[in-house]
């Protein structure tokens, strides 16, 4: 299953009370991260990831349906790089808590950078 801004509305709607305060947040969220990056600035969530824009170069690109030589000018590309904490949970090395935040910092001295209970 796909988790579009529907389902996303849906999922955080009875934590905020409401479908519109969810959509509101939302909205708001992924506006200020757009224009953040638009603006050179990068957003970093603890937990979470780092949202930016790097410069990609000018390539040389093939037509697949011609064969020929396209020159694909130089741009600013979106990106996001996942936090550990992100990626750990993603590929199993770190539990997903039951209830309450995933991405919440674990208190001081609980937690190893291997991913072993202290």
């Amino acid at each position: 299953m796909t988790v579009n801004k529907r389902v996303l509305i849906d999922r955080l709607a009875p934590v905020l009370g409401g479908r519109r305060p969810a959509a509101l947040a939302i909205e708001g969220v992924f506006d200020a991260i757009v224009r953040a990056v638009v603006d050179g600035e990068s957003v970093s969530v603890t937990g979470f990831g780092t949202f930016g824009a790097v410069q990609a170069a000018t390539r040389n690109a093939r037509n697949p349906q011609t064969g020929g030589t396209v020159v694909v000018p130089a741009r600013r590309v979106p990106r996001f790089r996942a936090h550990e904490r992100f990626r750990d949970l993603a590929d199993g090395r770190r539990d997903l808590p039951q209830e309450g935040s995933a991405i919440r910092k674990d208190p001081k001295g609980t937690y190893t950078s291997r991913g072993e209970a202290a």
